[in-house]
C-alpha cells in the first residue's frame, strides 16, 4: 500500500469518458480490484456530464481522442463548471505537442496508451495526495482551498511572495495554506480574496466542496 491509499478513508469516485468499450471495461475492472474505488464510465461526453451535475466525481479518466467530440472542448466545459475537478488525459496518440496543449487546459496529468498498471497507480496516487481525495471533509477542505489558491495565484504569475505582500500575510502563511497543510482563517482567506479581487462565496464555490 502506498502512502497515498494510507490516507484513504472513504472511497475515490472517478469517472472514465472513453469511447473504445474494452478499455472502459479494463479501466473499471482494475480500479473496483485495487479497493479504493468506485467507477462510472461512459462513451459520451453528454453521459458524464448528465451523471457529473448530480454527483460530482473525485477524478475524471478523460480521452481526448473520441471520434467527433473533441476531448479538449471538454475539458474546457467541465473546468468551467468544476474548476477544481482533477482530469486527468488519456491518450492513444501522445505527442510533445499534445502534452504543451493539454497541460494549457490547466488537467492535472497526462497518460499516454498503453500505460502500465504502475503507472497509472503513480498518477491516482499523485491526485489522491494533491487534491486531498479520500479523506475527511476537513482534510479535503484544507487540500481543495490550497489547491485553488495556488491556481489563482499560478494564473496571476505571481510567486509566494507576490501573493503574500498583496495579502499582507506571511510567505510561511500562504505556503502552508496552498499544500494544505493549514485552513486560512476568516480573516486569512478574506485577505486573500482581497488580493485576487474575488469574492469568498466565489472561491469557496468554485472548489466544489
Amino acid at each position: 500500500m502506498t502512502e497515498a491509499e494510507e490516507l484513504i478513508t472513504e472511497p475515490i469516485d472517478v469517472a472514465v469518458l472513453d469511447d473504445d468499450y474494452d478499455f472502459r471495461n479494463y479501466i473499471e475492472d482494475l480500479l473496483r480490484d485495487e479497493g479504493f474505488y468506485t467507477v462510472r464510465t461512459f462513451a459520451h461526453p453528454e453521459e458524464l456530464f448528465s451523471s457529473a451535475a448530480e454527483r460530482l466525481p473525485d477524478i475524471v479518466l478523460l480521452d481526448m481522442k473520441m471520434g467527433k467530440s473533441s476531448g479538449d472542448k471538454v475539458v474546457e466545459q467541465l473546468l468551467s463548471l468544476w474548476p477544481g475537478l482533477c482530469i486527468i488525459v488519456v491518450t492513444g496518440y501522445p505527442s510533445l505537442e499534445n502534452m504543451r496543449t493539454t497541460f494549457k487546459l490547466r488537467v492535472f496529468d497526462y497518460l499516454a496508451k498503453p500505460f502500465s498498471l504502475t503507472q497509472l497507480r503513480q498518477t491516482l496516487d499523485n491526485a489522491i495526495e494533491q487534491f486531498g481525495l479520500g479523506q475527511s471533509p476537513p482534510e479535503r477542505l484544507r487540500r481543495r482551498l490550497g489547491h485553488r489558491i495556488k491556481l489563482l495565484r499560478v494564473e496571476r504569475d505571481w510567486s509566494l511572495k507576490d501573493l503574500a505582500a498583496a495579502s499582507k500575510l506571511s510567505v510561511s502563511q500562504i505556503s502552508s495554506i496552498e499544500r494544505g497543510a493549514n485552513l486560512p482563517s476568516i480573516e486569512s482567506l478574506l485577505s486573500i480574496c482581497r488580493a485576487f479581487d474575488r469574492k469568498p462565496s466565489e472561491i469557496l464555490a468554485s472548489i466544489d466542496f
